[in-house]
């Protein structure tokens, strides 16, 4: 304690290196985008390519998923006791960066599921590492509006970076990709390292914000975060009905179209993740906006509102041009959550000591969705075809409009900023 104590000082004495860290917090979410995603929206249509059909490329990317489901917690956990936050960021982007260039080695099935495990694991453990560090930062009162500049930054990177992407699969080939994403890795360590250690507080960055919440965050541990707070718990399962619609769709209807010879693979892919991140750079300002002035209820209420009409969309028009409005609601969806997730666990969570833990939780419970639906939708087009199979996985976000009106009453003074009371 008095270690965390002491950090707590020296950085609160020095605001120079804050604001040094907040300016490379956010060129460490541009690089590290392009480092965690630059890959994955162009692996189903790589391994197409290569012989693959839809239902196994659902699979592995199931595989991969759950993978990193299961790690999400102790992940959260092990970040909220830790305080070589920064060496976790240079550890997993290392890791990420050798499991995709594995897949350029080989194509066969257990090579290519080993990646995605590894990618997974090594993701689950550099999101709560960066917003632990955020928090450190900026702390509670700040956390809203930098955690809205942070994910401006990292959609900013993962448009640049699916350009690029774009450009060089087309003019050099798929594996040029790969290469990139080594590019954007190395940049966003460099980031990590620019940031000053002594301007992260580390008992801020899991929830704490006195000596007496230190010592009662210190017994925090795994799901105890979710269960004993109902809005939580309720927000937890609204995200995963989401994702379980949402998750296959961007890589289903890169295949619908390239598929059917309407769009290059590479330029198409680049074209679908170009579009939705500059949307996302807007939407995550907007709620940062929004989550002040109208808490994050409403935020979250049009996001899980995008995806249905996603799903018709999608459907109704598989073309080349469709990538416009079809990816433009991804931007919406994404875009709010991004920022009104994190928001949301860390007001929820405050004082805790159990923030990470908490975001853990969530996105395991949120993962469980996620890991599900390329699974499902990949079979679901093998078995009916893409259209209905993109009108089905629409249909899962309605789950999540059920509950989160339903639930309005409880949720609406959790998602305003007051401390929801914990159940028994």
């Amino acid at each position: 304690m008095a270690t965390a104590m002491a950090t707590r000082s020296t950085a609160a004495a020095d605001g120079s290196e804050r604001t040094r860290a907040t300016r490379w917090l956010q060129a460490l979410n541009f690089f590290m985008a392009d480092m965690q995603a630059g890959i994955g929206p162009f692996l189903g249509v790589f391994l197409q390519q290569r012989g693959w059909t839809a239902g196994p490329i659902g699979t592995v990317m199931t595989v991969g998923g759950v993978a990193g489901m299961v790690m999400t917690v102790p992940a959260g956990a092990f970040i909220d006791h830790t305080e070589k936050k920064r060496l976790v960021v240079i550890v997993t982007g290392i890791c990420t960066v050798l499991a995709s260039f594995l897949i350029l080695w080989s194509q066969a099935g257990w090579v290519v599921t080993m990646s995605q495990v590894a990618t997974a694991i090594a993701g689950a453990a550099i999101g709560p590492a960066v917003t632990g560090m955020t928090l450190g930062v900026v702390r509670q009162a700040g956390f809203n509006a930098q955690n809205g500049r942070n994910q401006a930054w990292n959609h900013a990177g993962n448009m640049i970076g699916a350009g690029l992407s774009g450009w060089l699969g087309w003019k050099f080939g798929m594996p040029a990709i790969f290469y990139l994403a080594a590019v954007f890795g190395a940049l966003a360590i460099l980031s990590v390292l620019m940031i000053p250690e002594r301007a992260i507080d580390h008992a801020a960055a899991r929830g704490l914000e006195s000596e007496e919440d230190e010592d009662h965050g210190s017994q925090a541990e795994g799901f105890a975060a979710l269960l004993h707070t109902k809005p939580l718990l309720i927000l937890a399962a609204a995200l995963a009905c989401f994702h379980l619609g949402n998750g296959a769709m961007l890589p289903l209807y890169g295949l619908a179209v390239v598929g059917a010879g309407k769009g290059d693979a590479a330029l198409f892919t680049a074209t679908t993740v170009v579009v939705a991140q500059a949307v996302m750079i807007l939407t995550a300002l907007l709620a940062m906006r929004m989550a002040a002035g109208k808490g994050y209820w409403l935020v979250l209420l049009i996001s899980f509102a995008s995806l249905p009409l996603r799903g018709l969309l999608a459907g109704s028009f598989i073309e080349h041009w469709g990538v416009w409005p079809v990816q433009a609601l991804d931007g919406i969806g994404a875009g709010l959550q991004s920022v009104a997730v994190p928001g949301l666990v860390a007001c929820m969570l405050s004082g805790t000591g159990r923030v990470n833990v908490g975001q853990g939780a969530v996105i395991a419970v949120q993962g469980i969705g996620a890991s599900l639906s390329p699974a499902i939708g990949g079979w679901l087009a093998q078995s009916i075809g893409y259209r209905p199979a993109f009108y089905i996985l629409g249909s899962f976000a309605l789950i999540s409009l059920a509950l989160w009106i339903g639930f309005a009453a409880i949720l609406r003074p959790a998602c305003a900023g007051m401390r929801p009371g914990r159940e028994a």
